[in-house]
């Protein structure tokens, strides 16, 4: 890795191109990791893996990785310490802004549409 970045440090514009596709990439993997942090699944993986990426080339990016691992592993240990019922309230509010994001995005209307319950309009998203 140190001979690809000393080489790049040769070639001025190619370590400008080189740091703009690093910029748009870890930016696009953030972003998408920002938009399913609620959802099951590798959220904040993605978003950690955005910012190690952006990271490589942008110290604000480091700094802000560091932290944001930080206070995410505070916030794991501080849901691990309360009560059943605390958990149990931020499953159900997790729940519900998956089952809603579902609905808006007209997945029930899908899946009603597949099991031919055309007549549960209520179902069907508002937005589309």
């Amino acid at each position: 890795m140190a001979v690809f970045r000393a080489r790049l440090d040769t070639r001025p514009t190619l370590r400008r191109t080189y740091k703009i596709c690093i910029g748009m990439v870890g930016t696009v993997v953030l972003v998408i990791g920002i938009v399913l942090i609620p959802y099951p699944g590798p959220g904040w993986l993605i978003v950690f893996a955005g910012l190690a990426i952006l990271a490589t080339e942008f110290i604000w990016a480091h700094r802000l990785l560091t932290y944001a691992r930080a206070r995410y592993d505070a916030w794991a240990a501080w849901l691990g310490r309360q009560h059943w019922s605390v958990k149990l309230l931020f499953f159900a509010a997790t729940s519900a802004l998956v089952l809603f994001t579902v609905w808006l995005l007209d997945g029930w209307g899908t899946l009603a549409d597949w099991l031919g319950l055309d007549q549960w309009t209520w179902l069907q998203s508002p937005i589309l």
